[in-house]
């Protein structure tokens, strides 16, 4: 999620603790001070955080070189590539102090079966909001985000990051995920062309502002942002439509140019246990992958609609895209966004 968000504090000395640094590059809003804090005065290590808005973002700078962070964190489906390019360590993450707190469903999944590369940072999916002080239509479709009616135009919010938008109009259209068939995406790119009339912004960052403010009524927006945006404008409803949604998993990984891996494997540990696990729940207001989490979460989010995902719906989560497929949405973006 572009931003800086720069999480210097110092922790006083106490015994036998760690010292040095830690430099964690994570999504926009989406390191709990508290948490950061906690870890300082508990090791002494001293952490710096700096911010992005989306997985290609945080690809394109690792490739370039020159970023000595230590912990960054990967979505699910990008997690192959960032394999693939050499561009993360292996951490044997089942050898980390409370890897078993890690709930079964999220052990050795998909996109790193042995958690040899990563483990999880929190999960959720991605939908859309609406304003029902202004929007009135019946609303249980990805139709309304894709084709607003006409009241919307200029008032609705997209994401900034490609796979994001590319996977919720395969998912409205009907056709999988990572499309690699031209004419399909030529579908695609029909839709989103025509849906951009009314599209104000594509932009990961600020999206809770937006619609709190009412600039935006209509908005894709991830399920803890929602949470988050609704705490602060009533009106606000998440959508879980008909067609489905897409789900997703954050995941800590440290790069092989980490200047302090094993500071970054002490974090790792940090956040594994329940009570540190829900301090950043708490703080974003997305589902924790760690068992125990429960006591020490508001109890305003274990009620949460929006993370209360209903049983009857489809979540798809997007597996990594092939390069011919990454080509197809380079192209879609660029003709977009031109």
């Amino acid at each position: 999620m572009p931003g800086l968000l720069a999480l210097a504090l110092i922790a006083t000395a106490a015994p036998a603790r760690a010292g040095g640094d830690l430099f964690i590059y994570n999504w926009t809003d989406y390191t709990a001070p508290a948490l950061i804090e906690k870890f300082q005065k508990e090791t002494g290590i001293k952490v710096t955080v700096d911010t992005y808005d989306s997985n290609e973002t945080l690809l394109a700078k690792l490739k370039a070189g020159g970023a000595n962070y230590d912990i960054v964190v990967i979505s699910s489906d990008f997690v192959p590539i960032f394999i693939a390019e050499k561009l993360i360590q292996k951490i044997d993450g089942p050898k980390l102090d409370g890897f078993q707190n890690i709930e079964a469903r999220w052990r050795g999944p998909a996109w790193d079966k042995g958690n040899d590369y990563t483990v999880p940072f929190d999960w959720g999916v991605t939908s859309f909001d609406v304003n029902t002080k202004y929007v009135k239509v019946p609303v249980d479709s990805l139709k309304t985000l894709f084709e607003p009616p006409p009241e919307a135009k200029g008032r609705v919010g997209m994401l900034s990051a490609p796979t994001e938008v590319m996977s919720q109009a395969e998912l409205y259209l009907g056709l999988p995920p990572c499309q690699t068939d031209t004419a399909n995406m030529k579908k695609v790119s029909s839709l989103l062309e025509a849906q951009s009339g009314a599209v104000k912004v594509y932009a990961s960052d600020g999206a809770i502002e937006r619609e709190a403010s009412g600039e935006t009524w209509i908005i894709q927006i991830w399920n803890g942002d929602a949470a988050r945006a609704r705490l602060a404008n009533p009106d606000i409803r998440f959508v879980f439509p008909k067609e489905g949604v897409v789900g997703w998993m954050d995941n800590m990984a440290i790069p092989t140019s980490a200047k302090n891996p094993e500071n970054a494997r002490r974090f790792m540990a940090f956040l594994l246990r329940p009570e540190n696990a829900a301090l950043s729940e708490n703080f974003t207001h997305y589902s924790s992958a760690i068992t125990g989490v429960g006591p020490f979460l508001d109890p305003a989010l274990r009620d949460a609609p929006e993370l209360n995902v209903p049983k009857d719906t489809k979540i798809v989560f997007s597996p990594t895209c092939p390069a011919p497929a990454i080509k197809l949405i380079d192209r879609v973006w660029t003709k977009l966004r031109r």
